[in-house]
């Protein structure tokens, strides 16, 4: 009886998904405008082959990006860690680290720090725009620290506080952000519930020396003057999920996901994600991203696809995870990702 409740939920669950689609679709007019895009950018290879329909079971330090309610699901006695690096587009390459510990009682603490590198640059100005000789690197920086509870035996909640710095050529722009979510856990029915609200902040403005002009005043004088720009808006989403998981044979084990993300800045996406593993060692994954609402403009990327092991070492445990996107602009290569994931 409790199974068919919860699967009643679960349907009801989704049918909201879809409704609250058809209403609440982001505003075009403010498609690629918002701030510190790259936190939109997947990090790690095993939410990001699942497309991240895991939303309500995602676990250990992997969840500190999708949702960081999962942190205080590990496997092992006392923590993890993860190194990742990706290629994404145009030969831009993102390198990922975070670690995640437990705090006796009181829960887990995570700690994150990822990088992109978009390669030198060639200066150019109003006055000469062929090029002033000068070469300068953006960096991009975002530093997290995490928390995560098991607050009963079925509900997990966690938060993320994020620091973020964007520097581009005597430019720069910091800003902070909050993710706040929550896992339930359906008992025996297999089934799993998830809900996570990302990159809650203040908007982020540029300025610095870069943007002083020199101009010539009405009387003659030489003067200095700072463009000032204009604050923009963090990529706010708010992100639900749904899970169900079974066990054949007590080696076969699969997961079929769902999730819906509601964003200010495009269109809402419907994920599917399904992932097999046999005897928690080996793993493989596929997941598609549904935009009910797609213009030309949008949806750059296609299904995803991964695979990853996993071995204990005698108090530690080993495992390799990789993940590959496919993207629908001939102009840019597929993105890979590449992730070394010890459990300690």
């Amino acid at each position: 009886m409790k199974l068919n409740i919860f699967k009643l939920i679960s349907l009801l669950f989704l049918l909201t998904f879809f409704i609250t689609g058809n209403i609440y679709s982001g505003p075009r007019s403010k498609l690629g405008t918002s701030a510190a895009p790259e936190l939109l950018i997947p990090v790690g290879s095993i939410g990001t082959s699942l497309g991240g329909s895991n939303l309500s079971t995602v676990s250990g330090v992997d969840a500190m990006f999708w949702n960081p309610a999962g942190m205080c699901n590990i496997t092992s006695k006392n923590g993890e860690a993860i190194f990742s690096h990706m290629n994404y587009i145009a030969d831009i390459k993102m390198e990922y680290v975070a670690g995640v510990v437990k705090l006796g009682n009181l829960g887990f603490l995570g700690v994150s720090v990822r990088s992109l590198n978009v390669g030198d640059i060639l200066e150019t100005t109003e006055i000469q725009p062929d090029g002033t000789g000068e070469v300068f690197r953006p960096t991009y920086i975002i530093a997290n620290l995490g928390f995560s509870r098991q607050m009963t035996n079925k509900i997990r909640f966690g938060t993320n506080v994020k620091l973020i710095n964007e520097n581009v050529a005597k430019v720069s722009a910091t800003g902070f952000a909050f993710d706040f979510g929550i896992q339930y856990i359906g008992g025996n029915t297999g089934l799993s519930f998830g809900i996570a609200i990302k990159n809650l902040g203040p908007q982020m403005t540029f300025n610095g020396p870069g943007l002083d002009r020199t101009v010539v005043n009405e009387i003659g004088l030489t003067t200095t003057q700072r463009v000032i720009l204009q604050g923009y808006d963090l990529p706010t989403n708010l992100e639900l999920g749904v899970a169900y998981s079974n066990t054949i044979n007590k080696q076969h084990n699969f997961t079929i996901s769902t999730g819906f993300q509601n964003s200010g800045f495009t269109s809402d996406e419907f994920k599917f994600g399904l992932e097999y593993n046999w005897n928690n060692y080996f793993y493989v994954r596929g997941a598609y991203t549904l935009y009910p609402n797609k213009e030309k403009d949008e949806g750059l990327f296609g299904p995803t696809f991964g695979a990853g092991v996993r071995y204990p070492f005698g108090n530690i445990t080993l495992g390799f995870d990789y993940a590959y996107r496919t993207v629908t602009e001939d102009a840019f290569k597929a993105n890979q990702f590449f992730t070394l994931n010890v459990g300690f």
